[in-house]
């Protein structure tokens, strides 16, 4: 523990932001007139006593004296090394400050006790692991300034109190902390302080000197790059100067690409505004990289490239016709296009309002119809480049119109990547499933495509990537979608819609025969002598082991056959070459999945039951047969009322309702037990209960259902129907007429009944599909009725259909 001694009487020498612990020797301007009288009332009291003036040293701190000062004698005084009166003055002892008092001179003089901090000997072990720790410190601090004598001294100190004071030369603390330790009185506790400060600012250091090797080791990459960059380009240019070559620097590299290049006006201009910014640009901005891809796209662009059009009309046809069997809409309105293409280029009208002769076409059926396969033979048809774009699943609008040259990674949209591709501005475009995409908070692709198959419009195309006009007036669009409903009603109307509503069975015969059949013999390693099958077997698998409006299922089954075979083969259980007859397939592909309900046996039909009617519908996947189920329930244990199920829609449950009030109205005309519908529940059920159904063309299938329910009448099985019907018994017009007929077709249906106003429709119904149906047009239910239902007296489904 410190200790104190006898009280001193000394003149105050105040240090102004500056602190002096004992031990330490420091030099003071006697131009400071406090230090000045400080120091001659020192020497003043030593003419009296023996010994040196003292002085107390006294830090001042914001006007504030601390609490503690240091015990001074002045050494010398002379003059500075600049000339100026001082005087030395040394450190002795640390001095408790107490009262003022009096004294010769002008300093203030106060009276004070001297603090005895000596620690006894020999030293604690752990005061002397702490001096060894802080003798190490101050080394490694002293050896990086390169301070090699004060390490001697340092390492000579031996005094815990001498080598904790001897922190106050160290030139990184600060005022407040050389108070700190000037009044931190026990020696051992000063030491440990001083150690800590001394630890800190070590550590600091070594961060301080990691951070400056990072940056300098970063520099001297970037000068040596920038070295090695500079010598490259003085090489390349004494290779150019030595093969008599002349170029420039990579600004001037674009600026003669951007000049050379064949580009419009406009994107001439605004790309040499670019080439002006990249010469602006360091080498290190990131801005330069940005406007060297753009620059790239936009060169690369086919701005004045376009292929010759095939004006060989017959030839294009010709070429349609090879490639696809049937589809005779699509082949007739690229055959008029062509043709009416034709005689503008002849009479010099190619370009009219700054826009070319392009086309929009969206091509609407089921899926494995050929929609996708038929672009490219339109290019094919045309001499024109094919790119297809595929839209399903597209949800973010810069994918149509391309990101802000801002964004990190921006590309053009597709339909400038599109152009790109092919090479050439007039190429035809697949807009595949377009009825797929979909909007989020990106934004809706859908809308950005309005621009884009807008025929007045696209010819002035804008990419949000190029930023400059974009001429698409001269592109073949064709869009390919599965469900019209699907597509907004903005962008349908940009489009011409050309309906493909499936294959009849001859022409999926023809297209296995001539496509699906020479394709899936090549992949199944098979040679064309070697297997072969007859039409009696491809009919049948048309008609039977598929059921579909394409032929992707179709494909899918010859695949499996010719796999089949071809797996026979090599087991050794069957010799090529082999023709696959309509008796082989059960065999080698299993049973038929559909039959035909006319092939069934009369007790298995569903129409075999009173209340089972045969109806036609429309789904994405093209035309299908639908069966209606009426039942009435127990007056007994059965509620009144009308329950449906099948998951149907709002319009079919109306349909529904509509049906049994017409029945319930004109009962008695009819000829039917009305009563029974008014004490007992009745039910009406669509199979295949987990397929939404919903549309107003069930309305006569539902009508017939319940009225062969009420009259105890079966349906005939060879009839299937659709309409709408109204409550006093009309039948009103329906959509998806040729679809529905296919559908029947496919079915083995012979007779169908379809509303009046919809006979206009059967002229896009295939002829050969036509000869095999017995179509009725009716007007009215009764009508339907007559045609629909057999005989009272029969019981079973006649065998000529009824005469209408």
């Amino acid at each position: 523990m410190a200790s104190t001694s006898t009280p001193l009487t000394l003149p105050v020498l105040p240090l102004d932001g500056e602190v002096v612990l004992p031990g330490m020797v420091v030099p003071l301007d006697l131009s400071d007139s406090e230090v000045r009288a400080a120091v001659e009332a020192a020497q003043a009291a030593a003419r009296s006593t023996p010994g040196k003036p003292r002085v107390l040293l006294v830090p001042r701190i914001d006007g504030t004296y601390a609490n503690t000062g240091v015990l001074g004698t002045v050494e010398q005084v002379g003059r500075l090394a600049d000339g100026d009166p001082g005087a030395l003055i040394r450190g002795r002892s640390r001095v408790r400050i107490g009262a003022g008092t009096t004294g010769p001179g002008a300093a203030l003089w106060v009276e004070g006790t001297r603090v005895d901090d000596t620690v006894p000997d020999p030293l604690p072990g752990h005061v002397a692991e702490l001096v060894k720790e802080y003798k190490a410190l101050a080394t490694a601090w002293l050896r990086k300034r390169g301070a090699w004598q004060v390490v001697d001294r340092v390492q000579a100190i031996d005094d815990v109190s001498a080598l904790a004071d001897n922190s106050g030369y160290s030139p990184f603390l600060t005022t407040d902390q050389k108070v700190e330790l000037l009044e931190t009185t026990d020696p051992v506790a000063r030491l440990k302080l001083a150690t800590q400060q001394l630890r800190d600012h070590l550590a600091e250091q070594d961060v301080a000197e990691t951070i400056a090797k990072d940056v300098q080791e970063g520099v001297d990459k970037q000068q040596r790059e920038f070295l090695l960059r500079r010598q490259l380009e003085a090489v390349r240019k004494e290779l150019r100067e030595l093969n008599g070559e002349q170029e420039g620097e990579e600004s001037d590299d674009y600026r003669a690409r951007v000049e050379a290049a064949d580009l419009p006006e406009k994107v001439r201009e605004a790309a040499l505004k670019e080439v002006d910014k990249l010469e602006r640009s360091s080498d290190q901005s990131p801005e330069g990289s940005w406007i060297r891809t753009w620059l790239d796209t936009v060169l690369e662009m086919p701005w004045n490239e376009r292929t010759e059009d095939a004006y060989d009309i017959r030839g294009a046809k010709a070429v349609l016709d090879a490639e696809h069997s049937g589809l005779q809409d699509v082949k007739e309105r690229i055959t008029e296009y062509l043709a009416v293409r034709k005689r503008r280029d002849d009479r010099g009208l190619g370009v009219v309002g700054g826009r070319r002769g392009g086309a929009v076409l969206a091509l609407v059926g089921p899926p494995g119809v050929g929609k996708t396969s038929l672009g490219e033979s339109v290019a094919h048809a045309m001499g024109r480049k094919f790119v297809r774009v595929a839209l399903g699943g597209v949800r973010d609008e810069a994918e149509i119109r391309g990101h802000r040259r801002t964004y990190v990674g921006a590309l053009p949209g597709r339909i400038v990547r599109a152009i790109k591709e092919a090479g050439s501005m007039n190429p035809v475009v697949l807009l595949d499933e377009i009825d797929k995409v979909g909007s989020d908070f990106r934004g809706d692709p859908s809308a950005a495509l309005l621009e884009v198959l807008d025929p007045a419009q696209n010819h002035t195309f804008r990419d949000h990537y190029l930023e400059v006009e974009l001429d698409l007036s001269d592109v073949v669009f064709l869009a390919t979608a599965n469900v019209l409903e699907a597509i907004p009603e903005a962008l349908a109307d940009r489009m011409e819609i050309v309906r493909l509503d499936g294959y009849t069975e001859d022409e999926k015969v023809v297209i296995a025969r001539d496509h699906l059949l020479p394709r899936q013999l090549e992949r199944a390693g098979l040679d064309q002598d070697e297997v072969t099958i007859d039409e009696g077997a491809l009919r049948k698998l048309a008609g039977e082991y598929t059921r579909e409006a394409g032929v992707r299922t179709l494909e899918r089954s010859v695949a499996r056959l010719l796999r089949k075979v071809a797996a026979q083969h090599e087991l050794g259980e069957r010799k090529l070459p082999f023709t696959v007859r309509d008796e082989d397939l059960r065999d080698l592909i299993g049973r038929p999945h559909h039959v035909p309900e006319s092939a069934q046996d009369p007790a298995e039909r569903r129409t075999s039951v009173p209340g089972v009617a045969t109806g036609l519908a429309v789904t994405g996947a093209g035309g299908d047969v639908l069966f209606v189920e009426a039942s009435l329930a127990d007056p007994e244990t059965g509620a009144a009322g009308l329950t449906l199920t099948g998951q149907l829609g709002d319009v079919m449950k109306e349909s529904a309702q509509i049906a049994l009030s017409f029945l319930r109205s004109h009962g008695a005309e009819l000829e039917l037990p009305v009563a029974d519908l008014k004490d007992r529940g009745v039910h009406i059920h669509f199979p295949a209960g987990a397929v939404p159904k919903d549309g107003p063309s069930a309305g006569i299938t539902m009508t017939t259902a319940l009225a062969s329910l009420l009259s105890g009448r079966l349906v005939r099985t060879d009839v299937a129907m659709t309409g709408e019907v109204s409550l006093t018994g009309r039948v009103l017009p329906i959509g998806g007429v040729k679809q529905k007929l296919l559908a029947a077709h496919r079915a083995g249906v012979t007779t169908v009944i379809i509303p009046k106003r919809n006979e206009p429709d059967l002229d896009d119904v295939p002829a050969e599909v036509l000869d095999k149906l017995d179509v009725h047009a009716v007007t009215d239910v009764r009508q339907v009725l007559e045609l629909a239902l057999a005989p009272a007296t029969a019981g079973v489904t006649p065998e000529v259909p009824v005469a209408a």
